[in-house]
Formats: structure tokens, C-alpha cells, sequence
């Protein structure tokens, strides 16, 4: 009979980098103030991302299991007032485009109806150069500063004594992490078991920026909302086909666009200006929330088609790399931790995964060609430069940074004392899901109840008893009818 203690807790002194320096927080990255961006010199941030991004070999880390198409975006409504990205200058206007959807903890191997988030990434092809818009199926995430991901995805992963999911992993790391219960409510509800990748919204859940020509800017948020109407699985569903077609998703996908039956997002935009992103009432650099529909309605950019299935699955999908820090000039990143720290940990991985010439292999490189310095590594393609020198300055020709144009980038200000400012805990962490759990029908909370109850009493009584009074706080009904369904399970409780 399993103990109702933590089995393990050693206490083994103080954690250290692996240089042996003694790390002084581990729940919070350096930062330029407390709404400031990440700094490059938080050695642990860096150490810590750069040995987790390189943690498995060959497939990646996080989103391992996923399908592709190729489509196209198209520009339907006129937001050329906003930004100077020329893909997005003229209604009608048409990118090419490659989507790839995916489960985010399992292996390569894993079911694609799994109680997952689900990725949402969009390759925009553009005359200036590739944008990668690396989102999921939900408006917001798990945590809300990069230091934490390692942990958190191990969590979801394989314990590593026993090689086995293990829930006392997960609801230990949320009981001490609440902020993430907002993501936990809607992964327990039927939005974490999707029908197929279809029926599904995307997000870029972060803020990013909409860049004019004369640096003035936008804060905003983008939506990918479904054509094809929402569909999920109740847990049961979900269970069977696991057994029965665990390549659901994919083959839904593939089958769909060879039949001509081509699936397609309109796209949206939420729009702030700075005075009304910094007087929010929630910080909109928070990715664990959302900005309410109701204050800032969703303004209509374009639609994504997806038309054509890949030829080759490994050249193209496997292959395949997003990063958040591919931007075009007009789209810049913001403030948000979580969103920084992906702009270093992304491409990161993919040199890791694929090599330092990743963005040479043709699912990744860019309609125009390239033009740098870079030379050399595994797995070059073309010339590699030819005869051209490979530094700059140089007297004898090549590519230059062009100063007729002055750089198109955002005068945003920043100031503020360096440090590990830490995000406190405060009740407005529990109002966003407590909404949420009002909008839900009778029958959609008490599903959520039943998944939810159901996984948390896989996991140990002291991460059970810890996890309820967090239910509560969000509302006390839902807190009490899962405690309800896990006494009942367990008279020990």
C-alpha cells in the first residue's frame, strides 16, 4: 500500500549551477525592473535552458509528436495603420505558409487524443524573411517566467527512477506553482482532449508588438479561431481512440486536405496602446492571463488556409523548426518573461536538434535569399559563401548592413533595478479561472470536476491535500467537489 508521505526528501543543501556556484533563486530570472525584459547575463537562466533544450536526442524535447500542411495566409482586412510588415500591407494579399500541430509532453510514439495542451506554430513565408508564430490551442500557459520550464516539463515527462508518468510529479510542482491552474482548469476540461487539430483555436498567448515605420507601436494579442466549428472528446472518447487509433489527429488532418476539404483559421488581433497595456488591470506581460474580449475586441486581420499535405514527413515536418525570435521588421517581440526566454531557448534547441545549419534545410529557409557571414558547421547546403570573405568590414565586397534604412524598432522604455524580481502570488491569480468556471455549462463542470478529481487521486495524499485549498480559493464549490469525489476514493483522505 502506497505511504501517504513524500517517500523521498533528502535534504541535500544548497542547490548549485554546475559549476558549483550557489544559486540564489531558482523560481525567478534576472530582469531590467519588474516589468522589464530578461537579462543575457543571468548565468543560471541561460545554463539552466541550454542543458534542458539539449536533454534528448534526436526527437524534441517538448511537442515531439505533430502534423503538417502547407497553405497560405491571406490579408482580408486593412491593418497597414499599424504596422509596416509587408506581408500584412494590402487586402488580398497572399504568404505562403507551413503549420504544424502537435501534443506537447508525449514522445513521438505517443496518442494523439492524449490530455494534452496542443502546439500551434504558423511558418509565414514573407518577402522580408520567415515569421514564426509558435503558439498553442489555449490563450495562456503554465508558468509565467522561463527558469521555471525545465521543471515544469519534467514534470510531464518520465520519472527518472522508474521511467514511468508519475502524477505525484505534476500535482506536487502545481500545488507549489498556482499561478498554473488556470492552464490545469482548461486542460481538464474537454478542450484538452481536441477532435483532431481541426477543431481547434490557436494562439500566439504571448504580447508581441505591431511596429510602424516611425517606431511608434501596438501592443497585441493573436487569435487563430477555428472555421470548422470546435469539437472535443469526453475523457471516455478520448481513452478509446488512444487504443484504437492512436494517429487520430494526423490522419483527420491528412485525410481532410487530400479530399479537398481544406481546414481554415480566421485570424485576429486584440490591440493596445501603451497607455492602455501598462494601466491594465491585469499585467498583459503575464501569459498565465488573458485579455478579456470585452475590453479589447477581437479586430479581424486574415484567414489561414492549409491546401496542401507534405510529400515527405521527415523533410517536412519532422524537420521542421519555429522560433519565436524569427520576426519580420514590423512584429517585435515584448516584455513578457516567458516570451524572452523562448527567443534564446528555441533556436537553441533546434542547433541542438538539427544542427547550427538548420535554417539552410528548405522547410525552414526563407523565400529571398540569404545573405551573412556564417559559414562552416555540420550539414552545410549550397556554395557555403563560396569565395566571399566571411568577416565584415572588409574591402573586398559582400553583403552590408544596409544604413539607408534606419532599423525599424519600437522606442519602448525601459528602466529599472537589476534583480529577481519575483512575481507574487495575489487573488487576481484566481479570478481569471474562477470566470472561467462560471462560464462553464453544468455538464462542462462537472467534467472538469471528474477529469480533475480523477487525476489528482493517482497522485499522493499530501499533494491531494495540498492542491484542494487552491480549488477553493479559485471557487469553493468546485474546490469542495473535488475533495468530495477524493474522499470518497480514499477514506484516508
Amino acid at each position: 500500500m502506497r505511504s501517504t508521505d513524500v517517500p523521498f526528501n533528502q535534504n541535500l543543501g544548497t542547490l548549485t549551477t554546475g559549476t558549483g556556484n550557489p544559486v540564489q533563486k531558482n523560481q525567478t530570472s534576472q530582469t531590467a525592473g519588474y516589468y522589464g525584459p530578461v537579462l543575457l547575463q543571468d548565468f543560471h537562466l541561460i545554463d539552466k535552458l541550454a542543458h534542458f533544450d539539449r536533454e534528448r536526442i534526436p526527437e524534441r524535447v517538448v511537442h515531439a509528436k505533430g502534423a503538417g500542411a502547407h497553405g497560405y495566409f491571406e490579408v482580408t482586412k486593412d491593418i497597414s495603420h499599424l504596422t509596416c510588415a509587408k506581408f500584412l500591407s494590402e487586402v488580398g494579399k497572399r504568404t505562403p505558409i507551413f503549420t504544424r500541430f502537435s501534443t506537447v509532453g508525449g514522445e513521438l510514439g505517443s496518442a494523439d487524443t492524449a490530455r494534452d495542451p496542443r502546439g500551434f506554430a504558423v511558418k509565414f513565408y514573407t518577402e522580408e524573411g520567415n515569421w514564426d508564430m509558435v503558439g498553442n490551442n489555449t490563450p495562456i500557459f503554465f508558468i509565467r517566467d522561463p527558469i521555471k520550464f525545465p521543471d515544469f516539463i519534467h514534470t510531464q515527462k518520465r520519472d527518472p527512477r522508474t521511467h514511468l508518468k508519475n502524477p505525484d510529479m505534476q500535482w506536487d510542482f502545481w500545488s507549489y506553482v498556482p499561478e498554473a491552474l488556470h492552464q490545469v482548469m482548461i486542460l481538464f476540461t474537454n478542450r484538452g482532449t481536441p477532435d483532431g487539430y481541426r477543431h481547434m483555436h490557436g494562439y500566439a498567448s504571448h504580447t508581441l508588438k505591431l511596429v510602424k515605420e516611425d517606431g511608434s507601436f501596438h501592443y497585441v494579442k493573436w487569435h487563430f479561431r477555428t472555421d470548422q466549428g470546435i469539437k472535443n472528446f469526453s475523457a471516455a472518447e478520448a481513452a478509446k481512440l488512444e487504443g484504437s487509433n492512436p494517429d487520430y489527429a494526423t490522419q483527420d488532418l491528412f485525410e481532410a486536405i487530400e479530399r479537398g476539404d481544406h481546414p481554415s483559421w480566421t485570424v485576429y488581433l486584440q490591440v493596445l496602446t501603451e497607455e492602455e497595456a501598462l494601466n491594465y488591470k491585469y499585467n498583459i506581460f503575464d501569459v498565465t492571463k488573458v485579455i478579456s474580449k470585452k475590453d479589447f475586441p477581437l479586430q479581424e486581420v486574415g484567414r489561414i488556409v492549409l491546401d496542401r499535405n507534405p510529400e515527405n514527413y521527415f523533410a517536412e515536418v519532422e524537420q521542421a523548426a519555429f522560433s519565436p525570435s524569427h520576426m519580420v521588421p514590423g512584429i517585435a517581440p515584448s516584455p513578457d518573461r516567458m516570451l524572452q526566454g523562448r527567443l534564446f531557448s528555441y533556436p537553441d534547441t533546434q542547433r541542438h536538434r538539427l544542427g547550427p545549419n538548420y535554417l539552410q534545410l528548405p522547410i525552414n529557409s526563407p523565400l529571398l535569399p540569404v545573405r551573412n557571414h556564417q559559414r562552416d558547421g555540420p550539414m552545410v547546403f549550397g556554395t557555403n559563401g563560396g569565395r566571399q570573405p566571411n568577416y565584415e568590414p572588409n574591402s573586398f565586397g559582400g553583403p552590408q548592413e544596409n544604413n539607408a534604412v534606419r532599423e525599424i524598432d519600437s522606442q519602448s522604455k525601459l528602466e529599472g533595478l537589476v534583480g529577481r524580481h519575483s512575481y507574487e502570488l495575489t487573488d487576481a491569480d484566481f479570478e481569471q479561472p474562477r470566470a472561467l468556471f462560471n462560464l462553464l455549462s453544468a455538464s462542462e463542470q462537472q467534467d472538469l470536476i471528474d477529469n480533475i478529481a480523477g487525476n489528482i487521486s493517482k497522485a499522493q495524499l499530501v499533494f491531494q491535500r495540498r492542491i484542494v485549498p487552491h480549488l477553493k480559493r479559485i471557487d469553493q464549490d468546485y474546490g469542495s467537489r473535488v475533495e468530495a469525489i477524493l474522499k470518497q476514493a480514499n477514506p484516508e483522505y
